[in-house]
């Protein structure tokens, strides 16, 4: 049988995609496990499979001078010597790593160890992590075409996203009944990441008496960011998080307001649902997800509104904008040439492991 170890964490756009993957393998085939952090919300999701989660010692990497760098940099090198205990405890013959700061470790020892490394690049530009990972990497794979020219040129091929198999077999009525909702007026749905959008929150609440009069809403807010008084407002819910009804409740959802986070962008384009994204801003991040959002208006599948932008009538504009021109964004989306990620990782995965 053969073996593979998946990496990635920090968010659940660096666990999602792991997710996917994992889900396409055969198990008759594949011996599958996952190293992660001890704390991060990779364990927290590992945990719904029934996949072996070892967990090892990390540090936060930083592109600035930082006293707890000094700190960070022997929790990495622990986290080195934690992960060549796992590997030569799992004996994988492949690891698949998806970024974020707990990956580090695990690509070095696994190079050390002499098993090949495949990475994944989400993103239009590369996060630290895996500027650092990639020497150790025997194959690339990143999701923007643009995102290639950052690595070797001869190991590194952009197919896309890993979108999960269960989110393209949805069924809208199943998704209305879940919500309560009738069918005939469009569903807009809020996706503020993993960790909800405070911003995006509160000027959606700010005009949700005037959106209420076009759309259904599901407002996915991030774990601690519900609202008690508006849990009876009528034709909007509100969620935490959700799990096992996702692919229904995308299947019912006409339009989305999103994030840039390059996973949730590329499964919104494999659904052909014309998307709103508010990236985060440049003093929130390092700008990649205003660099995603960019390319995906570019091709013409989305609208862009970056946050410093956002206020309760830029947010009505943009969707009246959206829902003017559906029939344009998903003819766009129709037209794209994303490949198959999953089946050209799957392809490569099966040629390593066996050789």
């Amino acid at each position: 049988m053969k073996k593979i170890v998946f990496t990635g964490g920090g968010s659940a756009g660096h666990v999602t995609p792991n997710i996917a993957i994992m889900d396409s393998l055969d198990p008759s085939e594949w011996d599958i496990s996952y190293i992660g952090s001890h704390s991060g919300i990779e364990k927290e999701l590992i945990a719904r499979t029934n996949i072996p989660y070892d967990s090892i010692s990390s540090g936060k990497l930083r592109r600035y001078i930082d006293l707890k760098n000094a700190t960070d940099a022997f929790r990495v090198l622990k986290g080195i010597l934690d992960a060549r205990k796992v590997l030569k405890k799992r004996k994988p013959d492949l690891v698949f790593s998806k970024g974020g700061f707990v990956t580090v470790p695990v690509v070095i020892a696994a190079s050390s160890l002499k098993i090949p490394v495949f990475l994944h690049e989400s993103d239009l530009t590369p996060g630290l992590a895996n500027k650092i990972a990639q020497r150790f990497t025997t194959r690339i794979f990143t999701s923007f075409e643009e995102a290639a020219a950052h690595f070797p040129a001869d190991k590194t091929t952009a197919i896309g996203s890993p979108i999960r198999r269960e989110l393209l077999e949805g069924n809208p009525k199943l998704g209305l009944d879940f919500l309560g909702f009738r069918p005939g007026k469009p569903v807009l749905t809020i996706m503020g990441g993993s960790l909800g959008a405070k911003a995006v929150n509160e000027a959606v609440r700010a005009a949700l008496p005037e959106l209420l009069t076009e759309f259904q809403i599901v407002h996915l807010c991030g774990k601690g960011h519900l609202d008690p008084a508006l849990d009876d407002q009528p034709g909007y819910k509100q969620f935490e998080y959700v799990h096992d009804e996702l692919s229904n409740l995308l299947s019912a959802t006409s339009y989305v307001i999103t994030r840039g986070g390059s996973n949730a962008i590329f499964e919104f384009l494999a659904l052909k649902k014309p998307m709103l994204i508010i990236p985060l801003s440049r003093s929130q991040s390092r700008g990649d997800q205003i660099l995603n959002a960019k390319s995906f208006e570019k091709k013409g599948y989305s609208l862009t509104l970056e946050e410093e932008n956002l206020t309760k009538e830029s947010l009505l504009d943009h969707l009246t904008r959206l829902k003017e021109n559906e029939t344009d964004f998903i003819q766009k989306m129709d037209e794209s040439h994303e490949t198959d990620a999953i089946q050209t990782i799957l392809s490569e995965m099966n040629s390593y492991a066996s050789s």
